[in-house]
């Protein structure tokens, strides 16, 4: 019997029991907006004709870094797009489905070291795994410093991939299931996890796992994290099991319930999403809060297959969803990252050469939103 039959059989198995919890999926309205605006913001392109962009980081110098799934990772200096790339990777760098070259990260102290942190996947023993790495950039070129983490459990899809240097000086890291749900109730499962080292690869003293670099299980392909300005707590943007993808609030240790619950379901000792998509799906992937003006300490949330971006608001207390709004839908097609920049400017990038979306004129995009 395949894999994906096993897989759902697990799946039926053990959803049995669960209770319901309060509906978390608030009706969704349309924020209107034009070629040139949104909001509060004035929309412009940054970089066009590029090759599904994953990732972009921003460095004090006023360089923006950038992956392309394929395998390259591009830079953007004093605003025009760098030709030839930094670095393309090599074998056993392997792009396959949604694996590639996903996450990237500049390092705080980027301006002395020069590190920036990306996350790949790569072929070994005829399997797909995915790693952290730490290159070193000098001038228009980069190279292969360190590995960080390995051993991250990969496919075709369900790769994770997202990183992010959190408030704490620590690196975080998503990895999805690879379509083997189980592995995501496994504690020293390298899959279906959220993970939390030291920027050289050590393991925190106080990682909820002693030894682990586990910081949260019961993911299924987590791809989106992002800190609240003030209240530093951790969210997350999760793909549901058809439709139900998620936005958690992320605690320590715990575990968030794939495959045994998603969406409404709750059970004892798993903690349930503070908004889901119910029967839609958005397929969200990066995210980012905005830290000042009129959208201050709102979550902004790129959605793939929903083509668009949302916008929460949160309580006070950062547990609970009061409004959702959704931005540029179906205007720009795949959505994958939406991140906010050091001088306050919101960058988004479309993906619809990623082999699921319908590639326009210049496809694929780099977008910035600039307050007005």
């Amino acid at each position: 019997m395949g894999r994906t039959i096993w897989s759902f059989l697990f799946l039926l198995i053990i959803s049995v029991g669960c209770s319901n919890a309060p509906t978390n999926t608030p009706d969704i309205p349309t924020t209107p907006s034009s070629d040139e605006s949104v909001g509060p913001y004035e929309l412009e392109t940054v970089a066009e004709n590029l090759n599904v962009p994953w990732e972009v980081a921003f460095t004090g110098e006023g360089d923006i870094f950038f992956t392309e799934r394929p395998g390259n990772l591009r830079l953007i200096r004093d605003g025009e797009l760098v030709e030839e790339p930094l670095l393309s990777f090599p074998a056993p760098f392997i792009s396959k489905g949604e694996g590639g070259l996903l996450g990237l990260a500049a390092d705080p102290d980027f301006e002395s070291n020069h590190y920036l942190y990306v996350y790949h996947s790569y072929e070994k023993d005829g399997a797909i795994q995915n790693r952290v790495l730490r290159l070193i950039v000098e001038g228009e070129k980069a190279e292969i410093d360190k590995v960080i983490l390995d051993g991250i459990v990969g496919d075709t899809n369900h790769n994770g991939g997202r990183l992010k240097i959190g408030p704490d000086g620590m690196l975080y890291i998503t990895a999805g299931d690879r379509y083997e749900p189980e592995i995501a109730q496994e504690e020293t499962s390298m899959g279906g996890k959220i993970f939390r080292v030291h920027l050289d690869g050590t393991i925190p003293d106080d990682n909820p796992f002693e030894g682990s670099p586990v910081y949260s299980y019961g993911h299924r392909n987590p791809q989106g994290l992002a800190w609240h300005p003030e209240t530093g707590q951790l969210y997350s943007s999760e793909h549901g099991q058809t439709a139900h993808d998620e936005i958690n609030l992320i605690q320590k240790g715990k575990n968030y319930g794939w495959p045994i619950i998603e969406g409404d379901e709750a059970k004892e000792n798993m903690v349930s999403p503070i908004l889901h998509s119910g029967e839609d799906t958005w397929a969200p992937s990066g995210m980012t809060f905005v830290t000042d003006g009129a959208w201050k300490n709102q979550l902004l949330v790129a959605n793939l297959r929903g083509n668009q971006i949302l916008r929460v608001e949160l309580s006070e207390d950062g547990s609970e969803v009061l409004e959702a709004n959704a931005l540029f839908k179906g205007e720009y097609g795949r959505i994958r990252n939406v991140t906010e920049a050091p001088d306050g400017t919101i960058y988004f990038l479309t993906n619809n050469h990623d082999g699921r979306g319908a590639p326009k004129d210049g496809d694929d995009k780099i977008f910035r939103m600039v307050p007005k």
